[in-house]
């Protein structure tokens, strides 16, 4: 190993020891998962979410503002604070994955705010849960896209069939933003998908109104417009929808009367 290779790692190493230490703090914790919900919100916001004072939350984000973990933008009076990049988020995501699903589990009853999130929730830009993993379930069926460990493809009939729903899927040649991605779901143990695809189906269901943001959390409540619409268009019946599947076990076809023409 060179000495230059060397230098890198040791550096390397001591940037991951740092952001480990800056996540594993729970009030910081807390704050990032908050973010995870694509808002930008206020210390003030942050500092609910974390129950902690004020001035302490606006310490810990010092910290992850000079990590860059997290970006601040002020407008007006105040300041608003988001996960500074698609990286990060994937990252934080990934770690909560690996909590869920490599841990031993920790027995609690579920609570309402449990139950929301688990049902539809953002993933920093795309749409994750029950609601998440059964649209993406709907497009693999139709052989509109393909997911797996290695990546995510979109077909060409898939790639049609979202830009006739309103998908806007042109993609800047330099831009480092990926495309489509399997991003595994910590609470369905498979994958919903991540990426521009999955930027775009969020922000179209909430152009729609199919979802909606409940406050300041990351939960979506799925509207009743959003459920007819789901089912007629994705061929998604999220209340016959199990959530009792074993992790990225395949999805069995739904009856032909439940699936909308593509």
């Amino acid at each position: 190993m060179t000495g230059e290779r060397l230098r890198w790692d040791m550096v390397a190493s001591a940037n991951m020891v740092e952001v480990a230490a800056l996540v594993g703090d729970t009030a910081r914790a807390t704050m990032l998962a908050a973010l995870m919900g694509g808002q930008a919100l206020t210390a003030t916001e942050l500092a609910f979410q974390a129950r902690i004072s004020r001035p302490t939350a606006s310490e810990h984000l010092v910290r992850l503002l000079n990590a860059r973990l997290i970006s601040v933008t002020p407008s007006g009076r105040f300041r608003y604070y988001r996960i500074t990049s698609p990286l990060v988020a994937q990252m934080l995501e990934s770690m909560i994955a690996v909590a869920a699903l490599e841990m031993p589990p920790r027995h609690r009853p579920r609570s309402a705010r449990d139950e929301a999130l688990c049902l539809a929730r953002s993933c920093y830009d795309h749409m994750a849960g029950r609601l998440g993993v059964a649209v993406a379930d709907a497009l693999i069926e139709r052989d509109y896209m393909h997911l797996s460990a290695d990546g995510g493809v979109l077909t060409d009939a898939g790639h049609r069939f979202l830009c006739d729903f309103g998908a806007r899927l042109e993609t800047d040649r330099r831009s480092k933003r990926i495309f489509c991605r399997a991003c595994l779901d910590w609470s369905e143990r498979r994958y919903h998908v991540g990426g521009l695809v999955g930027a775009e189906l969020q922000r179209r269901f909430l152009e729609l109104g199919w979802i909606a943001r409940t406050g300041a959390t990351r939960a979506f409540k799925v509207t009743d417009a959003g459920k007819i619409e789901l089912k007629d268009i994705f061929g998604v019946d999220l209340d016959v929808a199990s959530t009792n599947r074993g992790l990225l076990a395949p999805r069995q076809p739904e009856e032909s009367s439940q699936r909308a023409a593509g």
